[in-house]
């Protein structure tokens, strides 16, 4: 195995090892007095990322994909560091900034890193399951830091944020390690023409279209939802027991990872895109609809299709991606997704406000019905992949 996916292993570990994960938004809303202005934070968040995303993409393309990384993890410390200092709403507003950057510089490079070290020694068909065996990281990460976070904020929540800026130290120093790969690319020397391209590239080809789409709508609502969800458990759950719905999340998505690379050789990505929407959208609506005190296992069970979904469509963007533009690609992709997803941000913390946190939800699952459509098109028309 290549020592670049080894550190990027580590790196995603580390990157998501954040002990405050489970009660962020319960943290916000108590610093902020409002769910609404607790979500505006996540807004800032993504808003600022999408602000970055394409002039960081189009950096990552011309300077390289470790200087990247290398600025990236920078703003990561950061962002955690301004979260734990947290005293007021707009202390964590410049930390929300600065997570948006760090988003920003990883979004589209750190992918690209991946499958240009594959594409080197001729593995790129591998990308899947690569991507699959590196992302599952996340979710370990993920599941551990809610484990270890929620035994040390029974004395100290201070103390969990402060030591959550120490992983992010840690990536900062792996990033030093990592290996530039070599890139086959005729670049444009100017910039403008660079970005039309790939404009162009998205708008002409019709599967990249609507796989960028459907990808969108999902991270913009599933992001929204995920990072809202707490609330609604909290409802159904005492405090203590928030986090045990995400560490069943996480530990569901790190199997759906691992594994992403047999089951979309098995099942096929298109196939497995417009089987995990349908599942989800089942379980999500009918699970706040008819709230219970399982609703919030029955909602972590989606997670199992997570991963494998994930991998699947970035497989399919990076198949129509060109080396050129590899980067500025996704991050047009996330632009988007980042965009949408700030506005949805803010609009579901103004309906728990005034409607509570189920019918909240409900509404963000139901605008989520479209990509079922696009789904299924992509599926008519790319039965064999």
């Amino acid at each position: 195995m290549h020592k670049n996916i080894k550190l990027l292993a580590l790196f995603n570990f580390f990157t998501d090892f954040h002990l405050f994960s489970a009660i962020l938004i319960i943290y916000f809303a108590q610093v902020t007095g409002s769910y609404a202005l607790g979500m505006s934070l996540f807004s800032v968040a993504m808003v600022s990322s999408a602000l970055f995303e394409v002039p960081t993409g189009v950096f990552s393309d011309y300077m390289g994909r470790k200087k990247t990384m290398m600025i990236g993890a920078v703003c990561a410390v950061l962002a955690i560091a301004f979260y734990a200092i947290g005293v007021n709403y707009w202390i964590l507003f410049i930390g929300a900034l600065f997570e948006g950057l760090q988003r920003a510089w990883y979004s589209g490079n750190n992918d690209a890193l991946l499958y240009e070290t594959l594409s080197n020694s001729n593995s790129k068909d591998d990308y899947d399951h690569y991507l699959g065996k590196t992302s599952a990281m996340f979710q370990v990460a993920a599941a551990v830091g809610i484990i270890v976070g929620g035994f040390i904020a029974v004395w100290s929540f201070p103390l969990v944020m402060w030591l959550s800026v120490v992983p992010q130290v840690i990536c900062l120093i792996i990033s030093l390690l990592i290996i530039e790969p070599v890139r086959n690319s005729n670049q444009s020397s100017n910039i403008y023409t660079h970005l039309i391209a790939a404009a162009k590239k998205i708008w002409m080809n019709k599967k990249l279209r609507l796989l960028n789409i459907s990808s969108i709508i999902s991270y913009a609502i599933g992001e929204s939802t995920y990072q809202f969800r707490a609330a609604f458990v909290n409802t159904l759950w005492p405090l203590w027991a928030v986090g045990f719905s995400q560490i069943l999340s996480s530990i569901g998505a790190a199997i759906s990872y691992w594994y992403s690379g047999k089951l979309i050789k098995k099942v096929g990505a298109f196939r497995l895109l417009l089987i995990s929407n349908i599942y989800s959208k089942v379980i999500n609506i009918g699970s706040v609809a008819m709230a219970t005190v399982g609703s919030p296992v029955l909602l972590s069970s989606t997670s199992l299709f997570h991963g494998a979904n994930d991998v699947a469509n970035s497989k399919l963007m990076q198949k129509e991606f060109t080396d050129e533009q590899r980067a500025t690609l996704g991050s047009i992709n996330s632009f988007m997704g980042n965009l949408a997803f700030g506005f949805l941000a803010v609009v579901l913390g103004i309906f728990a406000d005034k409607f509570g946190p189920a019918k909240a939800l409900l509404f963000a699952y139901i605008f989520s019905l479209p990509t079922l459509l696009i789904n299924w098109v992509l599926f008519k028309e790319n039965k064999n992949e």
